[in-house]
């Protein structure tokens, strides 16, 4: 992949992960790099995703762009998470197909494999039953990213790669008590409590699921050398190997943080997926992928960053 000379649209490129492909992307040479914003260019637009390659005349799109959230904004929103998620892969893959665009980089989701996958979980294990009931819109979804790819490669010819990250997590995370995801919704209780002199802090669940984090910085940098070293039809894994339990990952957390007050499980609520830690071998015969952090050095990271950012807002940090 020749950097300085390549034209990159990521889609989903001002968010967490987005950004610092982008930045990543700038690191290595790459000059012209696009990343259209969902006000002035709306994915799920057959016409303005038209309008995006007609005036960027990418060699390459890495498609990012997705409408996420916790197990809460999963229930409460699955045709919305399944149809914005679909409508703006099918669409994206099939114009930049249309438009000669040299390669896709299709990120999916940990959330595309069977409830009941064997751990660790393997590539070739990923048809083999139905996702988690809480976000099973949203994987499949993802999924068909994986079935379009494969189908205009058998078709076309065209490049389109699939890739499967675990759960990500680092700065600049979404802390979004409602819509962000588990490790930065226990960093944002935690703190709270401590700051407000709290004893108690509630956790959904029961705390046994498991689950692998991927640190942001290795996700982003997992995506770039699939762009330039991966032109298979298989899916790769991204991940790091390391599974631990909801329980764990609290009490490791709350440690970092100083908390030291009763964690309490709410059990009525859901645990989600009872097991997820992938088999990452793939991704390094194939591209030389390896994670760099475990999590116990990039959760001091993470709770560094969100501690700096200052006063809380609803939402989150005030940036």
């Amino acid at each position: 992949m020749d950097w300085p000379s390549t034209r990159v649209v990521v889609t989903g490129g001002a968010g967490f992960l987005g950004s610092v492909v982008v930045q990543k992307l700038r690191a290595r040479g790459c000059q012209q790099v696009f990343v259209p914003r969902s006000r002035t260019c709306d994915l799920r637009d057959r016409d303005a995703v038209t309008r995006l390659f007609e005036q960027t005349q990418p060699h390459l799109v890495i498609h990012l762009a997705a409408v996420v959230g916790g197990i809460g904004a999963n229930r409460a929103s699955p045709g919305r998470f399944f149809y914005d998620n679909a409508i703006m892969g099918v669409q994206l893959m099939e114009y930049a197909r249309r438009f000669d665009v040299g390669k896709v980089v299709a990120v999916g989701t940990i959330c595309a494999y069977p409830k009941f996958t064997p751990v660790p979980f393997q590539e070739t294990d990923l048809w083999n039953g139905y996702p988690e009931e809480t976000n099973a819109p949203y994987g499949l979804a993802k999924k068909m990213l994986l079935v379009q790819a494969q189908a205009y490669r058998a078709q076309y010819g065209f490049n389109a790669i699939f890739l499967l990250p675990t759960n990500l997590y680092g700065p600049g995370d979404n802390f979004d008590l409602e819509t962000g995801h588990v490790i930065p919704a226990i960093i944002r209780k935690c703190v709270e409590a401590k700051r407000q002199g709290r004893s108690e802090i509630v956790l959904w669940g029961d705390g046994t699921p498991t689950r692998e984090f991927l640190y942001v910085d290795d996700a982003a940098e997992g995506i770039l050398l699939a762009a330039e070293r991966y032109d298979g039809g298989e899916p790769v894994n991204l991940g790091v190997g390391e599974e631990t339990s909801i329980r764990d990952l609290v009490e490791l957390v709350a440690s970092e943080i100083g908390f030291t007050g009763t964690l309490t499980w709410d059990t009525s609520k859901p645990n989600g997926q009872p097991r997820r830690c992938v088999d990452a071998t793939r991704a390094k015969e194939l591209f030389g992928f390896e994670a760099r952090h475990r999590l116990r050095d990039g959760v001091p990271k993470t709770v560094a960053w969100f501690l700096a950012q200052g006063p809380l807002t609803p939402s989150g940090p005030r940036l």
